[in-house]
C-alpha cells in the first residue's frame, strides 16, 4: 500500500530540438507552469528546468529528510543540513542515460563527531527512498560535519 502518491503532468509541443514543455497539474501545484526544453536539459538552463534538475531536487530533499530521521534515532538534532545533489545525464553506449547522482552533505550537528556523522550519513543513504530508486546508478556522497 502506498504511503503517498504525487502526480505531475507534462505537456510537450513540437519536436525535441525546437519544441518545449510545461509542467502542470502537479499534486501540490508548486511545479505548475515550469518550462522545459531540450536545450535547458543539455545546454544552458535559461530559466527553464529539466528532468535532471527535478531529480536532483527530489534526491537532495529526500536525503535531507532521511538524514534528519537517522540523526534523531541517534539522539542528535541538526542545527542545519545542506544537501546538494547533482544528477548527471551521460552518453552510455550511445544512449542518453541518467547514471549518477552526486550528493554533497554539510551539517552542523551539536554533539556529533565527524566519524559518527559519517556513519549516520551512510545509514541515511540506505534509508532514502530516492537513493534506493537510483540503485542502478552511481551515487556518491561527500559529507562534512561543520563545527557547532
Amino acid at each position: 500500500m502506498s504511503i503517498a502518491d504525487r502526480t505531475t503532468q507534462t505537456t510537450w509541443l513540437g519536436s525535441l530540438a525546437k519544441g518545449s514543455g510545461k509542467l502542470g497539474k502537479s499534486s501540490s501545484t508548486a511545479l505548475d507552469g515550469l518550462d522545459l526544453t531540450w536545450a535547458s536539459r543539455t545546454e544552458a538552463p535559461g530559466g527553464k528546468t529539466s528532468p535532471e534538475e527535478l531529480l536532483a531536487a527530489a534526491h537532495s530533499s529526500c536525503f535531507s529528510m532521511a538524514l534528519s530521521l537517522k540523526l534523531g534515532e541517534h539522539k542528535l538534532e541538526a542545527e542545519r543540513l545542506e544537501v546538494t545533489a547533482t544528477v548527471s545525464l551521460s552518453d552510455v553506449n550511445g544512449l542518453p542515460t541518467i547514471d549518477r547522482s552526486s550528493l554533497t552533505v554539510r551539517g552542523r550537528v551539536p554533539g556529533a563527531s565527524a566519524q559518527q556523522f559519517a556513519s549516520i550519513v551512510d545509514e541515511a543513504g540506505k534509508l532514502c527512498p530516492v537513493s534506493r530508486l537510483f540503485a542502478g546508478a552511481t551515487i556518491t556522497v561527500e559529507a562534512t560535519l561543520l563545527a557547532s
